[in-house]
């Protein structure tokens, strides 16, 4: 599964799912174009991987949460690679209100997590198809959630202070719903769009949220980030190139 004709952006590059992405897809010859708001942090990733992979790496640190930005972040990748092969969109914005309990939530921060999550990837998709339909095609993979299959399983959170928004199952379920209609609405163009729905990843959270939510889960539990770059690479190869329009369930059998 070697990606050495890619030029593949990652957005929300310096997160965990995007940096075990990004490591992985270099490791199999792919050329990177880093975005993530965290200027500091993809700046820091890009040092140290021009290490590894001299030439290989082009990094912007660019607020993807308007138009303006994504436009702006094509043009910057343009002006580093002659086009972009494939995406994958991992970038995860989050007003200040983000968690606050259902009976609590405030609509302005709610109609901006809806919009910086899911309206932005629509727009994303927009901008980003656009360009692959005047160059040949490509692939696009979102991330969405075992949360957009299925509700939370609540009493995983007992004693804990962890949350599971519910505007996050809705931002979840719609990114779902919009990778299929992409890749409908897009055939026969040599265009392919899927998304992953990974279950938890491992991010330090005190026990004893992961002990119970590995009692939904069939081996593993809480996931490492490589569980997840692993399936993109996948989706990303050649051998995958009759995958479209799927989303890929990561989860270790939580759904089940």
């Amino acid at each position: 599964m070697e990606l050495q004709d890619q030029n593949l952006l990652v957005t929300g590059a310096a997160g965990l799912i995007g940096q075990s992405v990004v490591r992985k897809a270099l490791s199999k010859g792919a050329t990177l174009i880093l975005t993530d708001i965290n200027k500091t942090r993809v700046f820091s990733l890009k040092d140290e991987l021009d290490e590894l992979y001299p030439g290989k790496v082009h990094a912007f640190p660019i607020d993807l949460t308007n138009i303006e930005g994504i436009k702006s972040l094509l043009s910057l990748a343009l002006s580093k690679v002659p086009h972009i092969n494939s995406a994958v969109h991992c970038a995860y914005p989050r007003s200040i209100g983000w968690g606050t309990d259902f009976e609590q939530l405030q609509p302005g921060f709610l109609y901006e997590d809806l919009n910086n999550q899911l309206g932005i990837s629509i727009l994303f998709s927009q901008q980003l198809i656009q360009h692959f339909l005047s160059n040949g095609g490509g692939h696009l993979i979102h991330i969405a959630s075992i949360y957009g299959v299925r509700p939370p399983l609540f009493s995983q959170y007992k004693g804990t202070s962890i949350k599971s928004p519910i505007e996050y199952t809705a931002i979840k379920a719609g990114i779902i719903s919009i990778t299929s209609w992409l890749a409908k609405y897009y055939r026969d163009k040599n265009i392919r769009v899927n998304c992953i729905s990974p279950g938890g990843i491992f991010d330090s959270q005190p026990e004893p949220f992961p002990s119970q939510y590995r009692r939904n889960c069939s081996n593993i539990g809480l996931l490492k980030p490589t569980h997840i770059s692993e399936s993109v690479i996948f989706l990303l190869s050649a051998a995958a190139e009759a995958i479209n329009g799927q989303n890929i369930v990561v989860d270790d059998g939580w759904t089940l």
